[in-house]
């Protein structure tokens, strides 16, 4: 239309996951992610002297009587195929979620005003945006950081880049999905709308303390590398596209 200036074109494509298992490699084939069965002794390669361990757990749809510890995060898998976060070709994953919970070896969990640890049936309510739904499998990644690093800013950052490198081994596999062989696609465009009122909509997000921190503008959809802090900015106003929120800007550290 003439009175409209299309300014970015975002294409999201999804490919449905019905199963996570193990195997030697990771990968996706047939519908089904499997993930490395060695990987979790590659997550803590940066962190050695903040994290202890890290446990990797498939959780199967409806499975979710068990305890876990304070919950830092849920965040789906998605990955740039072309462009960047808010233009271009993302492909992501349905079916499947990846939680990231923590505790520190002495066992103080790792939360601030208020941890969520306890039965996740309880303490989760699924279906709601940001929660994956009963009927998603979950990715349960389990950081145990050694003695007081719950408590300072480096040791959840440590988990969370642990967590994204586990994510980016996926990511890599989704990248070379058939772009052809998706399940669903949605399109969005950044427009302005000439002579149209200009609307902003104001979201306030977390840029205090260890664990409320907020990673801005990654290099993949919901990423921790590469993005930068809110803290670190100084907590001054971010201005972003529809289309950058929509592609996973925000990487919410809490």
């Amino acid at each position: 239309m003439e009175n409209e200036i299309e300014m970015r074109k975002l294409l999201i494509k999804t490919f449905h996951i019905e199963k996570v298992e193990f195997g030697k490699k990771t990968l996706i084939q047939n519908k089904i992610l499997y993930l490395r069965e060695d990987i979790k002794m590659d997550l803590i390669q940066e962190s050695i002297d903040i994290i202890k361990c890290i446990e990797v757990k498939i959780v199967n749809p409806k499975q979710h009587d068990f305890f876990v510890n304070s919950i830092m995060d849920f965040s789906p898998i998605a990955t740039k195929v072309l462009g960047k976060i808010g233009d271009g070709i993302t492909h992501t994953l349905t079916g499947v979620y990846v939680m990231l919970t923590g505790i520190d070896e002495m066992g103080i969990q790792v939360a601030e005003f208020g941890s969520s640890e306890g039965i996740l049936s309880e303490q989760v309510v699924f279906g709601r945006a940001g929660t994956p739904n009963e009927t998603d499998i979950i990715i349960h990644v389990d950081v145990i950081l050694k003695d007081g690093m719950g408590s300072v800013r480096i040791g959840p950052t440590a988990a969370h880049r642990a967590c994204d490198r586990l994510v980016q081994e996926i990511r890599e596999s989704l990248k070379k999905m058939n772009g052809k062989l998706y399940d669903e696609k949605f399109e969005y465009f950044d427009k302005i709308k000439l002579g149209k009122k200009k609307v902003v909509v104001i979201k306030q997000v977390a840029g205090q303390g260890a664990m409320y921190d907020t990673q801005l503008l990654g290099k993949e959809p919901g990423g921790f590398e590469s993005g930068r802090s809110i803290i670190d900015l100084g907590n001054v106003p971010i201005i972003l596209s529809p289309n950058e929120y929509r592609d996973g800007a925000l990487r919410a550290m809490h």
